[in-house]
């Protein structure tokens, strides 16, 4: 694991990040390099037990909490979600991509929960940030790194059901917003708040217990600050460990409100592999699992968003690969990566998981070149 170590040093040495923890487990062997420290400062050394914030790393872990709804039966996969979500009964639709956004048509069938699984709600990311719905998306669907800002789910959703969907449900692959509603249907449908659905049904059994929306005041010693990249390649400070991971948010996002460390995500993948059962507790069906990490998009659907997916596929919260387009690109590779600098992967035909956690925000939709070296060294 030497090209390991030497990829994540040569990127702390040069100052691209603090720090970073890689965890690469392959089978029962298992393979943590840490290296920098927790901020730019040097208060303390990176280390395995390091809690960053994963970002959109969180997206696996939604569609699992929504997929345990499905097998008790409170939710159907076919369903519409309005009863859920009644804010989004009668959403329209823009005649056209590229039409204003008074131009709409209503929605030619209702929303079900496999489009928010499968990212094919009609809102979303596309590649073209300029259209004019998407436009009027940035004003509801915030960056997700700064969750102090959004408001809470009830409000938030009735300001979403007044952004016309980009496409009809069903007909296309867009990136974000579905995760997010993913959050809001489990909190609904389990009459329970979303941070308590997941401590209790996922965190606890799986023991990931650094995991959550916020950081204790007794644990944020293990906290990292967050950065992004500043034009002169400096690094600019934007949260610290007593800042906006202090308290539970109003919002509680499915595509990127967690906190987590690599064995945390690792106990995570690994009930995965192992078809839903870890930790000696089934959370999921090897049913379930294999939808997750099954691709569900058309090549059409695939193509039309090269920004995000680079021509692979999506199951459900995650990315699935099924073109060697790279050499890190198994095919049914399963993961994602997160816009504060994570990545997590699972490849289940070779029992292998990969996980990557830095504190230095990525500046758009493209894997950095950290993350592809780091994927190349694993492969």
């Amino acid at each position: 694991m030497n090209a390991l170590h030497d990829t994540l040093h040569r990127y702390v040495d040069d100052g691209t990040v603090p720090g970073a923890v890689g965890l690469v487990a392959r089978g029962d062997a298992v393979e943590v390099v840490t290296t920098g420290s927790v901020d730019t400062n040097g208060t303390a050394p990176m280390a395995r037990d390091t809690i960053f914030r994963i970002a959109s790393i969180t997206k696996p872990i939604t569609a699992a909490a929504v997929l345990m709804l499905v097998e008790e039966g409170r939710l159907g996969l076919n369903a519409p979600v309005e009863e859920w979500l009644p804010e989004l009964a009668k959403p329209n639709v823009v005649r056209a991509p590229d039409a204003p956004v008074a131009d709409v048509v209503p929605a030619a069938r209702p929303i079900t929960v496999e489009d928010l699984l499968s990212s094919r709600t009609g809102w979303g990311f596309p590649a073209d940030f300029s259209l004019p719905a998407v436009q009027a998306l940035f004003t509801v669907q915030k960056d997700g790194r700064a969750l102090r800002d959004w408001p809470d789910p009830g409000t938030w959703l009735g300001l979403l059901a007044q952004v016309p969907m980009l496409h009809q449900p069903g007909d296309a692959w867009l990136y974000g917003t579905s995760s997010d509603l993913q959050g809001i249907l489990v909190a609904r449908a389990s009459g329970r708040t979303f941070p308590d659905f997941l401590a209790e049904r996922i965190f606890e059994p799986l023991g990931m217990t650094d995991t959550g929306f916020e950081v204790p005041a007794a644990k944020r010693h293990r906290f990292t600050s967050s950065y992004t990249p500043a034009p002169d390649g400096s690094l600019e400070l934007t949260d610290t460990p007593d800042g906006q991971w202090s308290r539970v948010p109003r919002f509680h996002s499915g595509g990127g409100g967690l906190v987590s460390t690599a064995d945390d995500w690792l106990a995570f993948a690994r009930m995965l592999l192992n078809g839903g059962e870890g930790n000696g507790h089934r959370l999921l069906t090897p049913t379930s699992v294999s939808r997750m990490t099954t691709n569900h998009l058309t090549a059409e659907q695939r193509a039309r968003v090269p920004l995000f997916l680079e021509g692979q596929g999506w199951g459900y919260g995650g990315q699935v690969d099924v073109t060697p387009a790279d050499p890190w690109n198994v095919p049914g590779r399963y993961g994602w990566v997160g816009g504060t600098g994570t990545t997590a992967h699972v490849v289940p035909s070779l029992g292998t998981v990969a996980i990557l956690l830095t504190q230095v925000a990525m500046t758009n939709p493209t894997p950095t070149p950290l993350m592809r070296d780091f994927w190349r060294s694993v492969a």
